[in-house]
């Protein structure tokens, strides 16, 4: 187990041999918390602990962030206090009873839902309705922005491809062989840099139906840190998806 000093906080990391042929030192921090680098045979140790103090600030925000969310894997119980995400960012649930007409908008830091006096044994329930409407109308706005802007990159495609919309548990997207986007209406929680991978990533299927190395080149051409990228996402998973 390696370690280098950011600040006062001393962090450690795993050392591993990277086995393909690729002769870049890879660095991956995962939702555990876990700090792995993964380097070419032989790579001097002096080159390593450049590279490391070189990431030294994203390692200890991405450290900071996977702390933070593991903190938050609770149930949702969509009560006033819990925190709720939004574009990678989290706001604190408010509830407010009012005679006005429900309600849901961000405002000064809070996810704040006007309820028109419901009883409270189904309080709950009508504020987990109003925020799913709410993040889909979201996602439809946000998706449809973040889609225009990536299609500039996507120099393949000649038409914009339609969108679908769905809540699903455990996929952020995927594309259909008629050329059909469906992205995961909970991506919306999540940071726009990972949105835009998604999207990305569906689009190079419209060129490549499959994984293959020819799929690899064109994301890594439109999108060259798409693997710490995928990473971040994947470490958000379980509060963004289940929210438990």
């Amino acid at each position: 187990m390696q370690s280098f000093l950011y600040g006062d906080e001393l962090i450690k990391y795993q050392l591993k041999e990277r086995k393909s042929n690729v002769n870049r030192l890879l660095i991956k921090v995962h939702s555990n918390c876990n700090v792995v680098v993964l380097a070419p045979k032989n790579t001097p140790q002096d080159e390593i602990q450049a590279a490391v103090k070189k990431r030294s600030r994203w390692i200890y925000t991405q450290l900071k962030q996977f702390k933070s969310q593991i903190e938050d894997v609770t149930p949702r119980n969509y009560i006033g206090g819990e925190s709720h995400y939004y574009l990678g960012k989290k706001y604190r649930l408010k509830i407010i009873s009012a005679q006005e007409k429900s309600k849901v908008k961000l405002f000064r830091g809070k996810l704040e839902i006007t309820l028109s006096g419901e009883n409270k044994q189904y309080q709950s329930n009508k504020v987990k309705m109003l925020i799913k409407h709410w993040y889909k109308v979201r996602a439809k706005d946000v998706f449809s922005r973040r889609l225009a802007l990536m299609l500039e990159q996507a120099l393949w495609v000649s038409n914009p491809p339609p969108i679908r919309l769905l809540a699903m548990q455990y996929q952020w997207g995927s594309c259909s062989p008629n050329g059909r986007l469906t992205l995961n209406t909970n991506l919306v929680k999540a940071p726009r840099e990972c949105i835009d991978y998604v999207i990305l990533h569906e689009l190079c299927h419209l060129a490549e139906h499959n994984h293959s190395p020819k799929f690899y080149r064109l994301i890594n051409q439109v999108m060259p840190n798409w693997q710490e990228v995928k990473e971040q996402l994947d470490g958000m998973a379980e509060v963004l998806l289940n929210g438990k």
